[in-house]
C-alpha cells in the first residue's frame, strides 16, 4: 500500500488508479506533497498530460496549508524521504538550501527558459547563487472588492488606498440582514495563515518583529495599533467566523457574494472572477492598504516545487518540475480553461502576452508584486530578510505560537495587551534560547 493510501487517506488526494498502474507495470512514480488551494488541485487534474508524455506516474499528498507545513518540515528534517517533490515557499527554500536539504535546480534544460522566471521569485528561492525551487505561481497581496456594492455606498476605491478607506467602506458595505460583511481578513491561526496578514499589515502600521539588535517588539505601540485596528474592523465589519477563516473560507466568502472587501493574496483573482463567483462581474483590484507611513501592506510569497535531497528519483522529480512551472503548462491552461486560469506571477513572458494583459487583474498584481519589498519591508530598520516572515529558522515555531495568542484576543479569550506580552515573552525566550 503506497504512503499516500496508508497513512493519510481521508485527507488527501491521491492517485489510487495511477498507483495501481505502476505497481503493475514497474513505471517510475514520484510522490508530490502539495498545498490544497486552487492552482495546485488545477494541476492535479492535467498530471494525466505529463504520464502520457513521460510514462512517469505521479502520486500526490494534498493537504491543508498549515498540515502541509507540518507535514514536510518534520519529513525533510529526519529525511525520512517520502516525498519527491514538495511545495514549499520563499521562507523554507533558502534555510533548507543552506543546510543540504534540497537539490539545486540549475541543471534545468535550455528549452525550460529558467531566465524568464520573474527576478523577485528567483531571489526569494535562491540560495548561493543557485535556483532551489521552481515557483509554480508567485503572488503578492491586493484588494479584491465589490465595485457594485462601492456604488452602491457612494464611494470609489483609490488605486492605492489607506487603511482608514478600507474601513470607511467596509462599514458601508456591511449589511448584517443580507448577510454581507463589508470585509473579509485572515484570522486563523499559523505563520503563513493569519500571521501573514496581520504580519504584513503590520508593516504599514510601522511595526517590526525584530529591532536591529533582534530584540522582540511586540511590547510597541505600532503592534498594539495594528491588532486593535484588525479587531475594530473585524468586529464593525467582517464575519463572526474571522478569528477561523484563512485563505479557502474567505474566498469562498466572497465568490458567495458574502464579502465587500476581500484583501488577501493576488493568485485569488482568476478565483474570484472565474465561473465559481457569483460577483465575477463586478469584481475590482487595488494595491494592499498603507497607512501614510510609506508601507504597504503587500506580501511576497510564491508556492514552488522543490527536489528533498532524500528523494531516490531525482530525475524524473526534475522532469515534472519542468513540465508544472514551464510555460507549456501554461499554455496547456490556457488553451482548456482561457488566460485568466494559469498560474500567475512566475514568469515575465506571461505579463507580456497580450491576451493575458486584457485581463482586469493583471496590471494589478504585476504591480503588487514589483511594490513588495522583502529586503526594505519595515518602516524602522530590521536585521531580517521578508515580508510576512522572517527568513531565519526560528521564525516558524515562533511564529504559530505568537499567531495562537492573537487569535485567542480575537476572539476574545484573552486582551490584546495580554496576547502581546505573552508574544513578546515567548519570542524573546526562543530568540535568547537560539543564540541571538
Amino acid at each position: 500500500m503506497s504512503y499516500t493510501t496508508g497513512i493519510l487517506c481521508g485527507i488527501c488526494t491521491v492517485g489510487i488508479a495511477a498507483t495501481i498502474a505502476a505497481a503493475d507495470n514497474h513505471a517510475t512514480t514520484i510522490t508530490i506533497a502539495t498545498v490544497n488551494n486552487g492552482d495546485m488541485m488545477r494541476m492535479q487534474g492535467y498530471t494525466d498530460h505529463f504520464t502520457q508524455e513521460t510514462g512517469i506516474v505521479v502520486d500526490w499528498v494534498t493537504l491543508e496549508e498549515n498540515i502541509l507545513r507540518q507535514l514536510i518540515t518534520a519529513d525533510i528534517t529526519t529525511n525520512t524521504g517520502d516525498f519527491d517533490i514538495m511545495t514549499i515557499g520563499m521562507y523554507e527554500t533558502p534555510i533548507w538550501a543552506a543546510n543540504g536539504w534540497l537539490i539545486p535546480l540549475d541543471d534545468l534544460s535550455e528549452g525550460y527558459d529558467a531566465a524568464d522566471i520573474l527576478p523577485a521569485m528567483v531571489d526569494g528561492l535562491s540560495y548561493d547563487g543557485s535556483l532551489y525551487a521552481a515557483p509554480f505561481y508567485g503572488e503578492s497581496s491586493m484588494v479584491m472588492y465589490r465595485t457594485d456594492l462601492m456604488d452602491a455606498a457612494g464611494l470609489v476605491m483609490p488605486t492605492a488606498p489607506t487603511w482608514d478607506f478600507i474601513a470607511e467602506a467596509a462599514a458601508a458595505m456591511t449589511d448584517r440582514e443580507a448577510d454581507i460583511n463589508g470585509i473579509c481578513l485572515r484570522g486563523k491561526a499559523g505563520w503563513g495563515e493569519g500571521g501573514a496578514l496581520i504580519t504584513a499589515m503590520s508593516n504599514s502600521f510601522g511595526a517590526r518583529w525584530f529591532d536591529e539588535d533582534w530584540n522582540a517588539q511586540f511590547d510597541t505601540q505600532p503592534w498594539a495599533d495594528t491588532i486593535h485596528f484588525f479587531m475594530k474592523l473585524m468586529a464593525e465589519s467582517g464575519p463572526s467566523t474571522y478569528a477561523t477563516n484563512g485563505f479557502n473560507e474567505n474566498l469562498n466568502l466572497f465568490n458567495q457574494g458574502k464579502c465587500g472587501i476581500w484583501i488577501d493574496a493576488t493568485v485569488a483573482a482568476s478565483f474570484v472572477t472565474g465561473a465559481e463567483s457569483t460577483v465575477a462581474d463586478s469584481a475590482g483590484f487595488a494595491l494592499a492598504p498603507d497607512n501614510g507611513l510609506g508601507r504597504r501592506s503587500n506580501w511576497l510569497w510564491a508556492w514552488a516545487l522543490a527536489i528533498p535531497a532524500s528523494t531516490d528519483q531525482e530525475a524524473a522529480a526534475k522532469q515534472f518540475i519542468e513540465w508544472a512551472t514551464g510555460t507549456g503548462y501554461i499554455e496547456l491552461v490556457a488553451e482548456n480553461e482561457g488566460w485568466a486560469n494559469v498560474p500567475p506571477g512566475a514568469r515575465t513572458s506571461l505579463y507580456e502576452h497580450p491576451e493575458y494583459q486584457a485581463l482586469p487583474f493583471a496590471q494589478m498584481t504585476m504591480e503588487s508584486i514589483l511594490s513588495a519589498d522583502p529586503k526594505n519591508a519595515t518602516v524602522e530598520p530590521s536585521p531580517y530578510i521578508g515580508i510576512q516572515f522572517a527568513a531565519i529558522p526560528e521564525f516558524a515555531s515562533i511564529a504559530s505560537e505568537v499567531s495562537q495568542e492573537f487569535s485567542a484576543a480575537y476572539t476574545g479569550q484573552q486582551t490584546v495587551e495580554d496576547a502581546l506580552a505573552k508574544a513578546q515573552i515567548l519570542t524573546t525566550q526562543a530568540m535568547t534560547a537560539a543564540g541571538y
